[in-house]
C-alpha cells in the first residue's frame, strides 16, 4: 500500500469541462450534438460549436418592471399614430409616411452603398425638433464628423456615441433620453452576459431583442443597420427580421449614382414600397421622377424593347424591358439569361411563345434585361417580357409610345392585374399614347389622350407588331 504524502491533502482543481452546444448560423436553433442538417430550419452544414451561454440576468427581463394585463379588444383605442417625418421624402414614402414612436426599423445593404450616409442625413434633419443619438460601433466619432463635414452637416444637432457594449449603450440611453436612436451596426454590439463573439447568432439575437424591448417600452424610434451576406440577405438569425417592425433593403450598384430602398416588411405601411435616391456630393437626394431612370431614350424605335407599367408598393413605375434573341454560335447549347426578372418565369414564357406562335426557340440564345438595375417580381411583367422577346425575334420594333402590363397564363390567356387604372394614368402622365392591357383591366370610362388595346389572349397581343 502506497504511503500518504503531503500532496494528497491538496485540493484537486475543478476539471469540469464547460458545456458546449451546436448552434445554427441561419436560424439560431440549437442542438446538443452536431448534425449535418439543422433540426429547426432544415438548412445543411450550418451547425457550429459554441459555448453554452449562462442564463441572462433577471434585471434585463423587464426593463420597466411593469406587468402586462389581459385587456378586452373593444377597450383598446385604435387612433392613427402621429408620424415623425425624417426630412427625406423618399425615406418617408418607404416607411409609410414617416417613423412611428416605438417603431423598430432594420436597414440592410451592401458595404459602401450609403446606409450610414442616409441615416446621418435623417438624424441631422430630425435633430432640429427631436432628441437624436447616433451610436456607432464601426467608426469613431471623428470619422462620423468627417462624413458630416463632407455632407455639409457638421453643425447639425446630432449626438454621437462610439460604443459596442449593450449595457453601456442602455445606460447612456437612460441618461440622454433620446427620441430617435440609430445603431450602426447591430452586428458590432455585444452583451457581457453571453460568451459568444460579437456578430454571432446569439449575440445579434439577444442584443436586438433587448434594444427592441427598450424602444417599445420608452416609445423610442430605433433604427438598426444590419450587415448582409454574400447572398444579399441580412446577416444573423432570421428572427432578427421577425422582431422588428420594418425591414428595408438598400439596392443598387455601388458604381452607379442611383440607389433603391425597398420595404420587404412594414407593420405601419405598405410592403414592397420603393424609394429612389441619387448619390451626390452632398449625400443622397430623392428622385422626383424615378420612371426616367428606367426608360431608355432611343433616337428611333428599336427591336427588342417593351415598356412595362409596374407596381412597387403604392407607386407606379414605367420600366423598359429589353430582350436579345440571337443564334447560338459554334453549335453551343442555347443560353437563357434573365437580369431583373425571374429565370424560371422566362423559361415558362419561352415555352408558351413557341406554343402560340410556332416560333422555334431551340438553338437561339435569349437574353432579357430590366433597364436601370430594377428587379421585377410581379407577374404583370409577363406581357412586356413576351413582346420584347418576340420583337427581337422578328426584328420588328414596337411603337415607342406603347406601354403595357398583364399576366400570362399557361393556356395563353392574358390575366388581369391589380390597380390597372392607376397604371394607365401613370403612362398617360409620361406621354404614352397607347396602352396594351388585359381585357378585364379595360377602363369602363374613356380616358382621354390614350388608346386602350384590350386583349384576351397572347395571340391578340402579338398582333400589335403587325
Amino acid at each position: 500500500m502506497r504511503p500518504r504524502t503531503s500532496f494528497d491533502n491538496l485540493k484537486k482543481p475543478n476539471m469540469a469541462k464547460q458545456k458546449t452546444l451546436y448552434q445554427c448560423t441561419e436560424c439560431g436553433g440549437q442542438s446538443p450534438k452536431w448534425q449535418g442538417q439543422c433540426p429547426s430550419c432544415g438548412v445543411w452544414n450550418t451547425l457550429v460549436e459554441t459555448l453554452a451561454a449562462p442564463p441572462p440576468s433577471r434585471r434585463f427581463e423587464n426593463l420597466s418592471g411593469a406587468r402586462s394585463s389581459v385587456r378586452e379588444l373593444s377597450s383598446i383605442k385604435t387612433d392613427e399614430k402621429e408620424r415623425i417625418l425624417s426630412g427625406i421624402a423618399e425615406l418617408d414614402r418607404v416607411l409609410g409616411g414617416g417613423f412611428v414612436a416605438g417603431e423598430v426599423v432594420l436597414l440592410g445593404g451592401d458595404p459602401g452603398i450609403g446606409k450610414s450616409t442616409l441615416l446621418l442625413q435623417a438624424t441631422a434633419a430630425l435633430g432640429a425638433s427631436k432628441e437624436t443619438l447616433y451610436v456607432t460601433g464601426e467608426e469613431s466619432v471623428e470619422q462620423i464628423a468627417l462624413r458630416a463635414q463632407r455632407l455639409g452637416l457638421i453643425n447639425a444637432p446630432v449626438r454621437l456615441l462610439a460604443e459596442v457594449q449593450l449595457e453601456s449603450i442602455v445606460s447612456q440611453l437612460d441618461t440622454v433620453k433620446p427620441e430617435i436612436v440609430v445603431i450602426d451596426s447591430i452586428q458590432t454590439i455585444y452583451t457581457e452576459l453571453l460568451t459568444a463573439a460579437p456578430g454571432s447568432v446569439s449575440q445579434v439575437r439577444e442584443c436586438a431583442a433587448r434594444l427592441t424591448r427598450y424602444a417599445k417600452e420608452r416609445g423610442v424610434v430605433l433604427v438598426l443597420i444590419g450587415h448582409v451576406t454574400k447572398e444579399g440577405a441580412i446577416a444573423g438569425p432570421r428572427v432578427l427580421e421577425h422582431i422588428v417592425d420594418a425591414v428595408l433593403y438598400f439596392e443598387g450598384d455601388t458604381h452607379s449614382n442611383y440607389r433603391l430602398i425597398r420595404a420587404v416588411k412594414n407593420r405601419f405601411g405598405a410592403a414592397n414600397e420603393l424609394g429612389v435616391f441619387g448619390m451626390t456630393e452632398s449625400g443622397l437626394k430623392g428622385v422626383a421622377n424615378p420612371s426616367a431612370l428606367f426608360l431608355s431614350r432611343h433616337e428611333k424605335a428599336v427591336p427588342g424593347a417593351a415598356v412595362l407599367i409596374t407596381l412597387e408598393g403604392t407607386r407606379q413605375l414605367l420600366v423598359e424591358i429589353q430582350a436579345l434573341v440571337d443564334p447560338a454560335g459554334g453549335g453551343m447549347t442555347s443560353r437563357r439569361l434573365a437580369v431583373g426578372v425571374d429565370h424560371q418565369r422566362l423559361a415558362l414564357l419561352l415555352a408558351l411563345l413557341h406554343r402560340v406562335s410556332g416560333a422555334q426557340m431551340g438553338g437561339l440564345d435569349v437574353f432579357v434585361n430590366v433597364v436601370g438595375g430594377m428587379k421585377i417580381d410581379e407577374p404583370a411583367a409577363d406581357l412586356a417580357v413576351l413582346l420584347a422577346i418576340y420583337s427581337s425575334l422578328k426584328n420588328k420594333a414596337l411603337d415607342p409610345k406603347l406601354a403595357m402590363f398583364g399576366e400570362v397564363g399557361l393556356t395563353g390567356e392574358v390575366r388581369p392585374v391589380q390597380r390597372g387604372q392607376e397604371r394607365i394614368r401613370e403612362a398617360v402622365k409620361l406621354g404614352f399614347k397607347k396602352v396594351l392591357v388585359p381585357f378585364q383591366n379595360k377602363p369602363k370610362q374613356e380616358i382621354h389622350d390614350v388608346e386602350i388595346i384590350a386583349v384576351h389572349r397572347v395571340e391578340e397581343a402579338l398582333e400589335v407588331l403587325g
